[in-house]
């Protein structure tokens, strides 16, 4: 290593030889980047306590040498776990709020944060939203972003996992969201008898159980019960749309996540009009019902 620091002087150098060891190393991404450049500077930056928009400038500035030792830890960490760079920082970015994650919990990435920009426009334009359920919360990313989103609701927050729930419980309380946010234990609609929400969302596991096994070492690091849903990845989701119904409010929506299985899911539902929504930002597999359309198809989502 003392070679290297020989030859790496400033924040962009080590940006570069970071990356350049990365794409050596065959690593994959899709943790918050997709690519070994980013990859890189977000470690780099983050390490450095900088933010991750700093000026082009402030990347010739010159490191110490506790510095080079500390960004060289970590680049190499990346490449021997094979862990999201999430995991090493325990940071990740979801509506331009940061969140504490661990390997406890899923790194959050999914393309619902710009429908929460856009507070679920059109669909919920002109509806009060006074309460919204977040269904497999993990880190509780989605809960706070809708809370920030719709500052009169109430949002309750459910997940099968103690661990998750505990990194949830960071999150809301880093947020000052304790008196907005309720954290529940139980599988899916159970804590929650009796409530209504014109706003259900979720991003539940939806990977199929050979298309699980088959992932890069990144998402194996991630807990298997967020990832893994039955063989084709809708056991989750097949009761999530089973069980809405009962939970929206008359004008509510529900809105699920699904990413590569949205083809077995339109298979094994032909007859059900998902609105299949489309994201500036990039990804897919996305779904918005209305209430009426859960409940008309109610008994299209039952088990076989």
């Amino acid at each position: 290593m003392t070679a290297a620091f020989d030859h790496l002087h400033t924040i962009r150098d080590f940006i570069r030889w970071g990356a350049s060891r990365f794409n050596a190393a065959g690593l994959h991404f899709g943790h918050g980047t997709d690519n070994a450049l980013d990859e890189a500077a977000a470690l780099v930056l983050h390490s450095l306590h900088l933010p991750y928009d700093l000026p082009d400038f402030y990347l010739e500035a010159c490191l110490t040498p506790e510095e080079k030792r500390q960004l060289a830890d970590i680049l190499d960490r990346r490449i021997e776990t094979r862990k999201p760079a999430a995991y090493l920082t325990h940071e990740a970015l979801f509506c331009g709020l940061s969140f504490y994650v661990d390997e406890r919990v899923l790194v959050p990435r999914s393309p619902i944060a710009e429908l929460i920009e856009q507070r679920f426009s059109p669909w919920l334009d002109g509806v009060g939203v006074e309460r919204v359920l977040d269904l497999c919360t993990g880190s509780g990313c989605i809960a706070v972003a809708c809370a920030y989103a719709f500052p009169e609701a109430r949002v309750d927050a459910v997940d099968l996992s103690a661990d998750a729930l505990e990194v949830a419980r960071i999150n809301v309380r880093r947020h000052h969201l304790a008196e907005r946010i309720e954290l529940l234990a139980g599988d899916l609609f159970e804590p929650v008898a009796g409530r209504r929400y014109q706003l259900i969302v979720s991003n539940p596991p939806y990977v199929g159980r050979e298309a699980w096994r088959k992932l890069p070492p990144e998402y194996h690091a991630e807990p298997k019960m967020g990832l893994e849903s039955g063989p084709e990845g809708l056991d989750c989701v097949l009761r999530i749309l089973a069980g809405a119904g009962d939970h929206l409010s008359d004008d509510g929506v529900l809105v699920v996540e699904v990413g590569a299985s949205a083809e077995a899911l339109r298979r094994r539902c032909p007859q059900v009009p998902f609105l299949w929504l489309e994201f500036e930002r990039g990804g897919e597999g996305v779904f918005l019902l209305s209430a009426e359309q859960v409940r008309r198809h109610r008994d299209d989502f039952s088990s076989d």
